[in-house]
């Protein structure tokens, strides 16, 4: 079976209702290695409720809430899911996300091109998390694949959607800014409580076949790694102030690594880029970020 255009376009996603707690928002801070240094005032609230009574919220953290799985596994998508990878990531904040609630996400494909017999085709999904009470929306999710056993489908006359724009390019110029984050030896493990549990991330034989030395870390971890570089050096760790984030998926990263971000300041959008310095590889290119100006606070 090839990947059938029809049928994707009008896959029957349901709605995944998930509830949190200020537990499960710590846990994303933590798994991320928020609060590796306990003097570090700056991270703590994001991992320590105090006295506030709720902890501080990663806007990545959406991107775990309302996930509707692996669905491209389902043989009735006709996609060769082995040999498919996560090709880009955006996240558009519409609301700040409490750190406890219920919220519903809706995931729809919005774009499949076909890129050619042995170059794979792309397919794009956009889930929406809204409050599952009052149906405010919280944050669009973009999910890139790049399904490469599936390019030449339009052989038999299926469409082809129009290729997105490209992401802007990472600046030639030296970074302004720079974070340096050691990833954990058990980030993965960690990190896979709260979202996907592909045994790629945890168990070295399942690695090792996959043509990996050893688990490597999930890719929206490294995302949210990033995410949290940008609220450091650009956002005076604001969570509010971050609007937007994208990147593309380059390589791979192993736990036990250091991830440095690499950041350029360009108005209200941060361009960054991601790379393990022990490799010295780019993991993580085309990053941009939006980051707006700190709210005023009044004082009554």
């Amino acid at each position: 079976m090839s990947l059938d255009y029809h049928r994707l376009k009008s896959w029957p996603f349901a709605d995944v209702v998930q509830s949190y707690t200020s537990r499960d928002t710590m846990l994303y801070a933590l798994s991320l290695g928020v609060g590796r240094d306990p003097l570090d005032t700056q991270a703590l609230p994001f991992v320590y409720e105090g006295e506030q009574g709720v902890p501080k919220v990663i806007p990545t953290m959406a991107v775990v809430l309302g996930f509707p799985g692996f669905w491209m596994k389902d043989p009735a998508s006709g996609i060769d899911w082995i040999r498919v990878v996560h090709g880009e990531h955006g996240l558009l904040v519409h609301d700040p996300l409490p750190a406890e609630n219920t919220v519903i996400g809706r995931t729809r494909v919005t774009g499949i091109v076909d890129k050619g017999p042995g170059r794979g085709a792309v397919v794009t999904t956009e889930r929406s998390l809204c409050d599952a009470a009052t149906g405010r929306l919280y944050a669009t999710i973009r999910h890139v694949s790049f399904c490469r056993g599936d390019g030449g489908y339009g052989a038999s006359g299926a469409p082809s959607d129009a290729a997105a724009p490209p992401l802007p390019p990472t600046p030639e110029t030296p970074p302004q800014f720079s974070v340096d984050q050691p990833i954990r030896p058990d980030t993965a493990l960690i990190y896979r409580l709260l979202a996907d549990r592909n045994p790629i991330h945890a168990d070295p034989a399942v690695a090792a076949a996959a043509g990996f030395a050893r688990p490597v870390l999930h890719g929206l971890a490294t995302y949210g790694m990033a995410a949290m570089a940008v609220l450091r050096a650009c956002c005076e760790m604001d969570p509010v102030r971050l609007k937007s984030i994208e990147t593309r998926f380059s390589a791979p990263v192993y736990p036990g690594e250091t991830l440095r971000t690499e950041m350029w300041r360009q108005g209200t959008v941060t361009r960054f880029r991601c790379r393990v310095l022990e490799r010295d590889v780019v993991v993580l290119s085309h990053g941009s970020a939006t980051v707006v100006d700190a709210p005023v606070r009044r004082v009554a």
